[in-house]
């Protein structure tokens, strides 16, 4: 050794051929001392470490699943979802190894024929038919820890770590590990990341069951996935297949008379594009996705090792819901049924009048024409047509006032500002009005005056106004679109001409719901329907507050029954209650008498039953003077889940202390009235209503898991009490389920409610407009029992007769044992030292739509 490196180095004069090998030498073993060493170097310089080869980092789709792991639907910045080797179609693995790295399963990330291939007949011959040497290894290596380089040196730099990476990579995983990681990690274009979402998007099917073509397809693509999108270039796609499938041919894995076959074929596509809107519980879907922020990034779940919370849009993680999917799809399908039929009647009753200028309605809610006229300017300018126009004419403007200001001047797209500044330009005076009402504060007024003072405040008019004329003139102008419908075979939509005014008020005139099924012993959601489409109705009914009407009455009955230890025999007299100004801890300053519906008194006794049944109002208001005061009230609801302590802006309890609560004044939730009545069908115990079982990580870990917590709200023997007042007021004929329930309506036939329960399920249905003027004219169809229970009666029904359905009619509400302490046998009951005959308080018919509407 020693002479070979005097030979190589020693400064001896050498014949001229042997200088020149000697120079070959000391060259090629420079060059093998500098390439290890700058591999040395690679090694150290931005690698991926260990735990980045064994985790390695892929935007992943968060999977929603159903109580019984059914894909519900995905959240996601790109729709990939991750699938493994035995979920692949053996055509796939061919096509792939045949285009893109025939010696796969020889080389070991580096394939060193190859790219000797490349050296002599591309770089030296310049034949660039060679094709190229970068392997399936390779490019998995780029497309996981590589980014696109800028120059060319760089270019070279990377390629030479993507060696590195690429062998480790062959190292950590097997073959076919790396074949899957690679179409894992593949784009498709068309928001399909990933081959599980292409096969579905492009040919609706799974990996496993692509046919040889439409692998064939989805591996040409690779190449270049926009320029053989099938969509744009169906030709150049289909010519691209054909070379996939040739080179299946020369590597043996498809035979010539199948080739032939199958390169003429058509491309087969059967094209879905993924959208949020398919698929069953779209409403729910949407409302999880809110609550899972609040959940990753809170104390119950776990978080990744570094300390950050989960990320829901690229960490792949698996959310296990408790929606049923059976039960989901039975709830939309009655509810379609259902509201498209009451859609019809109130067409009818709207026919030739106008709910934004009408003057009818008795209730003080009901907001006068100019405030309704007011609320529809806000919905036109919530469009993009009327945000485009904004942007064409107020742009400039607005932004240039906006940063001369340093934001003492702003401007919502609603352009609320605009509207308050220019009435104050016209009428002096109208902000100090706004100040008074409490509309705006004094700070705010101060800010729109110096606005006003702005010497842009002359051309901002001006542009305001001209954007008017536009926006009335395009708004009134008929052009061709699409509106929701529920004719049958349009798949909800149908083509129109219409003006987008028009539009705007033909799709607030649809009537909404938000309908919620719960399992009252576990607090599991079972169906949530938030609206009755989620496409042309985004808005979602199940959290927003509505007037509950008498379906808050229950409660009322349950304060009284639980503390006065009342029998649903008890007796009252059907006659105007009156609450008198210091009477009980009712804090009046004034007399109030509430009426019956119609002001109709029988004047006879009417017990309990018969009370709730047909929501006579006297009866309750004579229970909340009984009760001498609303806390019993306030303090049972809120043990049953219904916040009494939370306050409006105003200070006003959202659940009142005043006696109108006894008529079901609050404005509450289908969430928090389905959870209330959960509790009589659960033997009084309430457990809050969950949508989460649990949450994994991308590789099974539990980060987050629901705790069913039960709190005794109310005692078993009057809770049963309750439990058989329902049972009566329910009124529902052709059941086999053990049923209760309620209905309620507010004033004006503004909302219609039915709460039903069975031992099974809970169901709260609410149905209205939008806007609160958007209602029935008339009891005829706007009471609840005809604008909400006939939802329940149908969707219970559907339950009962599903043959794969979880769901048991012959389940009994659990009666607790021994004396209740409370008579229900009114034919064994004593009022006053009187029995009293239950037939001389009813009369006997079973009227299923009967409602009291509160006054």
């Amino acid at each position: 050794m020693r002479a070979i490196i005097n030979y190589l180095f020693s400064e001896a004069n050498h014949p001229t051929h042997l200088s020149i090998v000697k120079w070959m030498w000391r060259i090629t073993l420079y060059g093998m001392l500098g390439g290890f060493l700058f591999f040395v170097f690679l090694s150290f310089s931005n690698l991926p470490s260990l735990q980045q080869l064994e985790n390695p980092r892929s935007d992943e789709a968060s999977q929603i699943l159903a109580d019984n792991g059914e894909l519900l639907g995905v959240i996601a910045a790109e729709n990939r979802i991750p699938i493994t080797y035995d979920s692949l179609s053996p055509y796939l693995v061919h096509a792939l190894i045949a285009t893109e790295d025939k010696r796969f399963y020889e080389h070991v990330g580096i394939d060193f024929e190859a790219l000797g291939r490349v050296m002599v007949k591309t770089v030296m011959l310049q034949d660039r038919s060679s094709g190229g040497a970068s392997t399936i290894t390779q490019q998995l290596a780029k497309l996981l820890f590589t980014k696109k380089p800028g120059s060319g040196l760089a270019r070279v730099m990377q390629k030479f770590k993507e060696w590195i990476i690429a062998v480790r990579l062959e190292r950590k995983y097997t073959k076919e590990e790396i074949l899957t990681m690679y179409l894992n990690k593949a784009e498709f274009v068309n928001n399909a990341y990933g081959i599980k979402a292409a096969a579905d998007t492009y040919f609706s099917k799974t990996p496993k069951n692509l046919e040889l073509h439409e692998a064939a397809m989805l591996i040409g693509m690779l190449q270049n996935p926009s320029y053989f999108n099938p969509l744009r270039r169906p030709e150049l796609c289909k010519k691209r297949r054909e070379i996939v499938l040739n080179q299946m041919v020369k590597n043996g894995s498809l035979t010539e008379t199948r080739y032939n076959e199958v390169r003429v074929s058509d491309l087969g596509i059967n094209f879905r594009r993924k959208s949020h809107i398919d698929g069953i519980a779209t409403y729910f879907r949407e409302a999880l996705r809110q609550d899972l922020k609040s959940i990753l990034s809170s104390k119950e779940c776990l978080q990744h090792p570094d300390g950050t919370p989960y990320d829901l849009y690229r960490d792949g993680l698996k959310v296990y819901t408790t929606i049923d999917p059976e039960v989901q799809r039975l709830a939309e399908r009655a509810m379609i049924k259902h509201m498209s039929s009451l859609q019809k009647a109130f067409w009818n009753e709207w026919r030739g009048k106008d709910p934004w200028t009408y003057k009818g309605g008795s209730d003080a809610n009901i907001p006068g024409v100019p405030t309704r006229m007011a609320a529809l300017d806000n919905s036109v300018r919530a469009t993009d047509r009327y945000q485009v126009l904004r942007d064409i004419y107020l742009g400039d403007i607005t932004r240039r006032i906006e940063s001369e200001m340093a934001g003492e001047g702003f401007f919502h797209e609603d352009d609320r500002e605009i509207d308050r500044m220019e009435e104050e330009n016209s009428k002096p005076g109208y902000l100090e009005k706004l100040v008074e009402q409490q509309i705006i504060g004094v700070p705010l007024a101060a800010q729109y005056r110096k606005v006003m003072n702005h010497t842009q405040f002359p051309r901002l008019l001006n542009q305001w106004r001209s954007l008017q004329e536009v926006v009335t003139r395009d708004f009134r102008r008929p052009v061709r679109m699409k509106v929701f419908t529920y004719e049958p075979g349009r798949n909800f939509e149908k083509d129109t001409v219409m003006s987008p005014l028009d539009s705007i008020k033909y799709h607030r005139m649809f009537l909404q719901t938000g309908i919620l099924a719960v399992e009252p012993q576990s607090g599991y959601v079972k169906a949530w329907v938030g609206g009755i489409n989620s496409k042309y109705f985004q808005y979602d009914h199940i959290r927003i507050s509505r007037q509950v009407g008498s379906t808050f009455k229950p409660f009322v009955y349950a304060a009284a029954i639980a503390l006065n230890r009342l029998s649903p025999c008890y007796t009252v007299y059907d006659v105007q209650q009156t609450i008198e100004p210091g009477d009980g801890d009712f804090n009046l300053f004034t007399r109030w008498t509430p009426r019956n519906f119609n002001n109709e008194y029988s004047g006879r006794l009417i017990n309990l039953k018969e009370g709730l049944r047909k929501s006579k109002n006297s009866v309750s208001v004579k229970l909340v003077k009984e009760l001498n005061s609303t806390t019993p009230i306030r303090t049972l609801v809120h043990a049953m889940g219904i916040d009494s302590s939370t306050r409006y802006p105003n200070g006003q309890y959202r659940v009142p202390k005043s006696p109108a609560i006894c008529l079901g004044a609050a404005d509450l939730s289908v969430m928090e009235m389905t959870g209330a009545f959960s509790t009589f069908a659960n033997n009084g115990l309430f457990v809050r209503p969950t949508t989460v079982l649990r949450i994994e990580d991308k590789t099974g870990k539990i980060i987050y898991e629901s705790e069913v917590r039960e709190e005794q709200a109310i005692q078993p023997a009057p809770n049963y009490v309750m439990v058989e007042l329902l049972r009566y007021a329910a009124n529902i004929s052709g059941i086999k389920s053990d049923v209760g329930g309620k209905t309620g309506t507010t004033n004006d036939f503004v909302d219609g409610w039915f709460m039903g329960m069975t031992p099974n399920l809970v169901v709260g249905t609410w149905v209205g407009g939008e806007d609160r003027w958007i209602h029935f004219r008339s009891s005829t169809y706007g009471q609840g029992a005809r604008m909400a229970k006939p939802f329940f009666v149908e969707f219970l029904r559907q339950l009962e007769s599903a043959k794969d359905l979880n769901f048991d009619p012959s389940k009994r509400f659990f009666r607790p044992p021994g004396d209740l302490g409370i008579i229900l046998d009114c034919s064994q009951y004593t009022q006053g030292g009187l029995n009293l005959d239950p037939t001389n308080t009813g009369t006997g018919k079973e009227d299923q739509f009967g409602d009291e509407i509160n006054q």
